[in-house]
C-alpha cells in the first residue's frame, strides 16, 4: 500500500516541477515583453533609422536616395557652424553644472540645517521643479522682452537687455535653467546628505573638528555617489541643450547661442532640410556623449576607490 499510494505522490511532484521550469523562463519574457517592445520601438529602431540616415543621402522630403558614406560626416564636420556650436555648448554645460552642483548642495544644507522653516523652505525651491522647461522658457521669453515684459520700461531707461548680446543671452538662459532645476538638484543632494550616518557627525564633533573641517573631510567625501550622479545627469541635460535657445534667443544674436542640438534642429528641418547630414551629428553627439559619461564614470569610480 505504501509503495502504491507514493509512486503517484511522485509523479505528482515531478509533474509540478516540471511546470514550474517551464513556467518560470516563459513567465519571465512575458512580465518582460512589454518593456521590450516599448525600448525597441522607441529607442533601438529609431537609434537603428539614426544611423541608417547619416550614412544616406535622404532629404527632407526626398526619401532615401541611396548611400551618401562618409560624405555626410564630412559635410557635418564642415559646416560653418559645427565648431562654434560645439564651443558654446562646451562653454554653456562647465558654466551651468558648476552653479547647479554648488547652488544645489548649499541649498541642501540649508534646508537640512533650517527647522523652523525647512518645510516652506524646500517647498519653494522645489516649486520650478514641477514647471515644465517649455513653460519656463516662454515664461522667462515674457520676462525678458524689452516691448511686453515687466521691466521694459527699466531696461529702456538703462539702455540694456537681456537677449540682444551673446553675453547677456547665455547668461540670461543660464539664469532660467538655474532657476528651474535647482531644487531637483537640492534634492539629489538633500538624500545624499540624509544617507550620511548621524553617528560619523558626532564623532567628529567628539574629536573637536570644526564646521569646515566636517564638511570638507566627512561631507564631501561621503558625497561622492551623489556627485556622481548629479554631475553625469547634469553634463548630458546641458550637452543635449535644445528648447531653452529655440525659445529665447533662437540660437542668436549672430548665431552665438546655437547649440550642437539646435544645429541639429536646423540642418534637419530648415536650410540644408538634409536628414543624412543631421543624422552624421546625431551619431556624433552620441559617440561624444558615451565618451564623456564613460569617462565621468571611470574618474569617479578611481576616487570611490581611493
Amino acid at each position: 500500500m505504501t509503495l502504491t499510494a507514493s509512486a503517484p505522490q511522485s509523479a505528482t511532484a515531478r509533474v509540478r516541477r516540471r511546470r514550474r521550469g517551464y513556467g518560470g523562463p516563459v513567465l519571465g519574457w512575458l512580465y518582460a515583453a512589454p518593456t521590450a517592445v516599448f525600448v525597441a520601438c522607441l529607442f533601438v529602431i529609431p537609434l537603428l533609422l539614426v544611423f541608417q540616415m547619416s550614412a544616406s543621402d535622404w532629404p527632407l522630403l526626398g526619401g532615401n536616395r541611396g548611400i551618401n558614406f562618409p560624405e555626410n560626416y564630412v559635410d557635418a564636420v564642415d559646416h560653418r557652424l559645427f565648431w562654434d556650436s560645439i564651443r558654446f555648448t562646451l562653454l554653456y554645460t562647465v558654466i551651468t553644472t558648476v552653479i547647479l552642483i554648488a547652488l544645489g548642495l548649499g541649498l541642501a544644507l540649508l534646508v537640512q540645517e533650517s527647522t523652523r522653516w525647512k518645510g516652506f523652505l524646500r517647498t519653494a525651491f522645489l516649486v520650478p521643479s514641477a514647471l515644465g522647461l517649455a513653460s519656463a522658457s516662454l515664461l522667462f521669453y515674457v520676462l525678458y522682452s524689452p516691448i511686453a515684459g515687466p521691466f521694459a520700461d527699466l531696461m529702456a531707461s538703462w539702455g540694456i537687455t537681456f537677449l540682444g548680446t551673446p553675453e547677456g543671452a547665455l547668461w540670461s538662459t543660464i539664469f532660467l535653467i538655474v532657476w528651474r532645476y535647482a531644487g531637483f538638484y537640492m534634492l539629489l543632494m538633500l538624500v545624499g546628505l540624509q544617507g550620511i550616518p548621524d553617528d560619523v557627525y558626532e564623532a567628529a564633533r567628539i574629536d573637536g573638528a570644526s564646521r569646515w573641517q566636517t564638511f570638507r573631510d566627512i561631507t564631501v567625501p561621503l558625497l561622492r555617489p551623489t556627485f556622481a550622479l548629479t554631475t553625469i545627469m547634469c553634463v548630458t541635460g546641458s550637452l543635449l541643450a535644445f528648447e531653452q535657445f529655440y525659445i529665447l534667443t533662437k540660437g542668436g544674436p549672430d548665431n552665438s547661442t546655437m547649440t550642437v542640438v539646435q544645429l541639429i534642429y536646423n540642418v534637419a528641418f530648415q536650410g540644408q532640410n538634409s536628414l543624412g547630414i543631421a543624422g552624421a551629428l546625431s551619431v556624433i553627439v552620441l559617440l561624444a556623449l558615451i565618451v564623456i559619461n564613460v569617462f565621468q564614470m571611470r574618474a569617479f569610480g578611481r576616487s570611490e576607490e581611493s
